[in-house]
């Protein structure tokens, strides 16, 4: 059993290690946790005591083997309870961070396999994040960013980059949506803008907004 902070941290390194070849800086860490970096360190030796992490002080610190595959264990649990808010609760996916944020600390093991089989073991949340497997192996699926397209070329929009709430609202608004068929149309050379086919409409939308959005191509 973990505290609800000890396994913030651990997925908040998780996820920091995927940018990082030589460790997590306590720095980045306090960053992504906006906290102080005495905190940071103060938390990293319970960690570290607990065989969860691998910390020298002034180095990076890297997660261990159980501190992987616990921090796995709470990213699926996240993940899985963003599926059943929006798929069975009616919830939008730009509301359902928040509130998976504190379910993901629920521990039973036997909660979270009979979530995941009546919800039929989805491989991925509503922003088209892999949901990892119960031995903390990750789906994998080919995809690009809208911004590294070319004039022609189309795909399906499969993820966001971008999970903040207003990013997800602009796109609702806009009506892009994961399923949907975007083609590039054309690209404006000054801003890096881009002009996209989009069902029946025809959207100009900024590089930023180009960059935060995942296609599998065709």
């Amino acid at each position: 059993m973990f505290s609800d902070s000890e396994e913030n941290y651990l997925k908040a390194i998780f996820h920091l290690e995927r940018f990082s070849k030589e460790g997590v800086s306590t720095n980045a860490i306090a960053e992504e946790m906006q906290t102080k970096a005495s905190s940071v360190t103060d938390m990293l030796k319970k960690l570290s005591d607990k065989k969860l992490v691998n910390y020298v002080k002034y180095q990076g610190v890297t997660l261990t083997n159980n501190g992987k595959k616990t921090a796995a264990g709470i990213i699926r649990k996240h993940r899985l309870w963003e599926v059943f808010l929006v798929e069975k609760l009616d919830f939008s996916w730009d509301e359902v961070h928040e509130i998976a944020e504190q379910l993901e600390h629920i521990a039973s093991d036997k909660l979270v396999e009979k979530l995941d089989k009546h919800l039929k073991h989805p491989k991925f949340d509503p922003h088209g994040d892999p949901i990892p497997s119960k031995d903390g192996t990750f789906p994998e699926r080919d995809k690009v960013l809208l911004s590294e397209l070319q004039v022609g070329d189309s795909g399906v929009c499969v993820g966001v980059k971008d999970t903040s709430s207003s990013f997800l609202k602009f796109l609702d608004k806009n009506g892009i949506a994961l399923g949907k068929e975007i083609k590039v149309l054309e690209r404006e050379d000054f801003d890096d803008s881009l002009q996209i086919k989009l069902g029946d409409q025809t959207l100009t939308i900024s590089h930023l907004i180009a960059s935060n959005l995942y296609l599998k191509t065709n």
